[in-house]
């Protein structure tokens, strides 16, 4: 991969390369690293970018550019913005994404989206049209990275190898949601399960005004044997999906647990599956999104 082992310690990153060859995915990759990006900005504009202080070279701030030929003629101001650039001192650098042909016929084909560049009557041509018109920018690119045989997950690290110059992890945010159903299911949530077959704390008039964060609620839950046998069979399950999830690229997992009015069961439930994949994965959030509400009678 020529050039592609240096550091980018450039505050802007300028991401182009041939259509379908996974530009989107890597700006998302790129945001998961703590990029800011912005999608097909004109190249007239990279000259006003260069004014603000994030890309000033002491600036820890990192900006991501994608560009390509979706912006047709504004694509050849390209030179000239970069030109200003170099002059006026701000770093940056530009990463090309290349990919085989024959890939990328494969993905046009299956989306069925069409080329940007229609200079022949197949999609081989257009593809060597587009290799042309970017012959230029991929001689003045920094970083060339080609994605044909790239997933996802491998993407991102990759790019954090070759970009940042540092090893990326592939541990996933995961929060472990508690809410009542009476106030909506979380439309955010990747994994959800009721616990509504538990027995309710808030019938028991001593425990009514406490939550399952209180030892005599979590006490009440867990002496249920029905609440032992259920945490029990999916935790594996979850455990065995996480990484999978991981793999894909996907930078947070939501898993939400939900009785009727998120004061009692389900807070003492995620408060106890969170302590149990913490022994397996770092990054576990217990969050309880309805516990600040008033338990009304249910």
């Amino acid at each position: 991969m020529p050039r592609g082992s240096q550091m980018s310690s450039e505050p802007l990153l300028i991401v182009t390369g041939l259509s379908g060859a996974g530009k989107t995915g890597a700006m998302k990759a790129l945001e998961d690293l703590g990029y800011f990006c912005i999608d097909n900005l004109p190249p007239s504009l990279l000259t006003q970018l260069s004014e603000i202080p994030a890309l000033k070279a002491d600036s820890r701030e990192r900006i991501a550019i994608a560009m390509d030929v979706r912006g047709r003629s504004m694509f050849t101001d390209l030179f000239a913005a970069l030109e200003v650039l170099r002059s006026n001192g701000t770093l940056h650098k530009i990463l090309f994404l290349d990919c085989a042909d024959d890939l990328l016929v494969r993905r046009y084909s299956e989306t069925r989206r069409r080329h940007p560049v229609r200079e022949g009557h197949s999609l081989y041509e257009n593809i060597a049209a587009e290799r042309k018109l970017l012959s230029k920018v991929r001689e003045r690119a920094n970083l060339i990275l080609d994605t044909t045989r790239i997933n996802p997950r491998e993407l991102k690290m990759r790019l954090g190898r070759i970009v940042m110059n540092q090893e990326v992890s592939i541990d996933i945010d995961i929060d472990i949601m508690s809410f009542g159903f009476k106030h909506g299911v979380p439309l955010d949530a990747d994994m959800m399960f009721d616990v509504r077959f538990l027995p309710n704390p808030y019938y028991d008039a001593t425990l009514r005004d406490l939550t399952g964060l209180d030892k005599p609620v979590a006490d009440y839950i867990f002496l249920q044997p029905e609440t032992n046998r259920f945490i029990d069979e999916i935790c594996p399950l979850i455990e065995r999906w996480i990484p999978l999830h991981a793999s894909t690229g996907k930078a947070r997992l939501t898993i939400a647990l939900g009785c009727t009015g998120g004061q009692h069961r389900s807070v003492s439930v995620a408060e106890c599956i969170s302590k149990r994949l913490k022994k397996h994965f770092s990054q576990i959030l217990p969050f309880h999104r309805d516990l600040q509400k008033k338990p009304n009678a249910y």
